[in-house]
């Protein structure tokens, strides 16, 4: 095919594609160049939040390119503010500085907890993060990433990064010295595996930041707007960050990202010391307000966290032991069995998944799925399973 020959000639070969082009979506299907329909319960990497062609989303995308697209931050844009005070109200009552990715937003985040530390006039300037975390591409971001598969090739990486392990507190004690200025923690590693952080580590790594002058880093790209069955996966438990970062369910597939931060600490962020020029930009920030007030309607994430309930029950039918919250699940695959392999073998048969960490499925559909397509792909999944004889 001519198309495939042009991609080996002119794209670097950084992604590992499968040869499928995909033409259109509706709901939660997608359909590929030869019509065959497929259940995305992937959403793009927990992306496409409101799956495809929703119809608030799409007029408003439409809608606004028919206006403006971007100007820059040089001027003032009126969905901008919108969304920082839903995203502010909704959360720590912070202030917001927008970007265009996830990795983006983590680079902000230790950027401004530095820049904060510097104003008062500390020497802060290390941070800790957790083994097969994952928080961007970025030199900073890859370096705060606790899998050294994606450091490989990069090196000398940025000073003052440290890797503790997830869910051991006495290993994040070892590494405060005078010089942390931030812990950065997904409540579910994503790219790690699905690994959720749990309940009293989290109260007790809550209460070390305090007592330390640390910051508290949430980094909710996977796991926030209402991934989860809440708005930010850190508001099931009963702990308030200093910093959350933001991005990937945000667009609903439109690139954005963000930074909240509560106001003392936003505040460091002063004129000139950090930007983006497409970050926030019009286009971006009307469709984020689409996605968070469609969210944010009353019922919506309450059905998030039943649809999840639901589809942990069918994937323990089969034997699995499944892991996450709302509709961000995994499932780890028997070691004799590649992971990627039923992947591929779900996509032969219209269904799409993810692969994560160590030999896991992953399951990240779009928020609007609903009970009766759950079923439908966990059908698919058995016949896949029952044929590799997992089941």
């Amino acid at each position: 095919m001519e198309l495939l020959k042009d991609a080996e000639n002119y794209l670097m070969p950084n992604y590992s594609r499968l040869n499928i082009f995909f033409e259109r979506g509706e709901g939660v299907y997608l359909y590929d160049a030869e019509g065959k329909k497929y259940l995305d319960m992937l959403a793009g990497i927990a992306v496409n939040t409101l799956g495809y062609n929703h119809p608030k989303l799409t007029e408003a995308i439409c809608e606004q390119a028919k206006n403006i697209i971007h100007i820059s931050n040089l001027f003032q844009i009126k969905p901008q503010i919108e969304v920082a005070k839903i995203l502010s109200e909704n959360s720590i009552n912070g202030k917001l500085f927008f970007c265009n990715s996830g990795a983006e937003a983590n680079e902000a985040a230790i950027k401004l907890a530095r820049k904060y530390f510097h104003s008062k006039g500390l020497n802060k300037y290390e941070f800790i993060s957790f083994k097969n975390s994952f928080h961007g591409r970025t030199l900073a971001t890859l370096t705060a990433t606790g899998q050294p598969k994606y450091q490989e090739g990069f090196k000398p990486l940025p000073e003052g990064f440290k890797y503790a392990e997830l869910n051991d507190i006495n290993s994040v004690k070892e590494l405060i010295t005078d010089k942390t200025a931030g812990i950065i923690l997904e409540i579910i590693q994503g790219e790690g595996g699905i690994n959720p952080v749990e309940d009293n580590f989290l109260k007790e790594l809550y209460q070390l930041t305090r007592e330390k002058d640390i910051l508290l880093i949430v980094d909710e790209v996977q796991t926030g707007i209402g991934r989860t069955g809440k708005l930010f996966a850190y508001q099931h438990f009963d702990i308030e960050p200093d910093i959350i970062t933001l991005a990937k369910g945000l667009g609903g597939g439109v690139p954005i990202g963000a930074v909240i931060a509560k106001e003392e600490i936003g505040n460091s962020f002063t004129s000139g010391s950090h930007g983006s020029t497409f970050g926030g930009n019009y286009l971006a920030t009307v469709t984020a307000k689409s996605v968070l007030e469609e969210i944010l309607k009353d019922g919506f994430l309450e059905e998030v966290r039943e649809k999840g309930e639901f589809l942990k029950d069918l994937l323990s039918e089969l034997g699995f032991k499944p892991r996450g919250l709302g509709l961000m699940i995994g499932i780890t695959i028997p070691e004799n069995i590649k992971a990627i392999d039923v992947m591929k073998l779900c996509l032969n048969e219209g269904l799409i998944v993810g692969v994560a960490g160590n030999n896991s499925l992953r399951f990240t559909p779009p928020l609007i799925i609903e009970k009766d397509e759950i079923k439908e792909g966990i059908q698919i999944l058995k016949k896949v399973l029952t044929k590799l004889k997992v089941i």
